[in-house]
C-alpha cells in the first residue's frame, strides 16, 4: 500500500496550452523527479489542436494531408509515449502524471490500469458508467472511446498520460483514425446531452486521481517550480522546436530525453 506523500497539482486554466510548452515541461519534471528533487506531479490542461503519433503509430492513420493540416494550423508530433495516433484540442481534459513507479513495484501495466480507473471514477461523479474493453487501452462508454491513454516511462518515472473528451467536437477526430482502431469516439457532453464545464471535470479528476493512486495533491504554479526545472523546460522547448520535420508534416520529431 502506498504511503501517502503529497504531490503537486499544476492546473492550466487560462485556455489551451501549446503542445511543445507542456511537452517540454513534462521532460523537465521527469528529470527532476528521477533525482527526487520534486514530488509526484499531475499536470491538467487543455491543448490547442495537435496530433501526436506514439511509438507504435502509423502515419497513414493521420487522414488529412500535410497541406490541409497546415491550412488548419494543426501540428503533428512523433512522441515517446505508447500507442498510435491521438488528437488533442479544445474541449478535452489532458492529464500528464509525472509519477515515480517505485510504490507500484515499477509495474507499468498496473499503472496504466490505475490510470484508466482514475477516469472511470471521475466519470462516475457525473453519472457516466464507463469501463474498459479487453485488448483496447483507454476508457469506453457503450462501445465508443471517451478517453485515450498512452504513457512513457523513463527510469521508473511516468510522462504523457490521458486525454478525456469533455466537450470535444466530434468532427475534430475526422483528422485521424483514433488510435488506429477505426472505432467511434464520444465525449461527456455527447453522453450526457448537455454542456459540461472543463473546470468541474478538472476538480473531479484530481479527486479521482488521489482516490485511486493514493497521492494527495497540493495546488502549485509554474512560478513556484524550482528554478532549475524552469530553466530545463526552457531548454527543452528550444530543442523540441528545432527538431526536424516529421515526413513533411507541420511539426517535428522529439530528440531522445535524458
Amino acid at each position: 500500500m502506498r504511503t501517502p506523500a503529497e504531490g503537486w497539482l499544476l492546473e492550466f486554466d487560462a485556455g489551451p496550452v501549446d503542445y511543445i510548452e507542456a511537452w517540454a515541461l513534462q521532460r523537465a519534471l521527469v528529470a527532476a523527479r528521477q533525482e527526487a528533487r520534486v514530488p509526484d506531479v499531475l499536470l491538467l490542461l487543455e491543448h490547442a489542436p495537435v496530433i501526436t503519433i506514439g511509438r507504435r503509430g502509423r502515419r497513414e492513420h493521420v487522414l488529412l494531408s500535410p497541406d490541409e493540416l497546415r491550412r488548419r494550423g494543426i501540428p503533428v508530433y512523433e512522441v515517446e509515449r505508447g500507442g498510435d495516433v491521438t488528437y488533442h484540442g479544445p474541449g478535452q481534459l489532458v492529464g500528464y502524471p509525472i509519477v515515480h513507479l517505485r510504490a507500484l513495484g515499477e509495474d507499468v501495466v498496473r499503472y496504466v490500469r490505475l490510470l484508466e480507473e482514475t477516469v472511470i471514477v471521475a466519470l462516475a461523479a457525473f453519472g457516466i458508467a464507463a469501463g474498459r474493453e479487453r485488448g483496447y487501452p483507454g476508457v469506453w462508454v457503450d462501445g465508443a472511446k471517451i478517453c485515450a491513454v498512452g504513457v512513457a516511462v523513463k527510469r521508473a518515472v511516468t510522462m504523457h498520460g490521458l486525454a478525456l473528451n469533455v466537450a470535444t467536437p466530434p468532427e475534430a477526430f475526422a483528422a485521424i483514425n483514433p488510435c488506429g482502431l477505426g472505432r467511434p469516439v464520444t465525449s461527456m457532453a455527447a453522453v450526457l446531452g448537455r454542456p459540461v464545464a472543463l473546470a468541474d471535470v478538472r476538480r473531479a479528476y484530481a479527486a479521482a486521481f488521489t482516490q485511486v493512486l493514493g497521492i494527495p495533491l497540493r495546488a502549485t504554479s509554474l512560478q513556484a517550480l524550482p528554478d532549475d526545472v524552469r530553466r530545463r523546460a526552457a531548454a527543452e522547448r528550444v530543442a523540441l522546436a528545432a527538431a526536424p520535420a516529421v515526413a513533411g508534416y507541420p511539426a517535428g520529431r522529439a530528440p531522445a530525453p535524458a
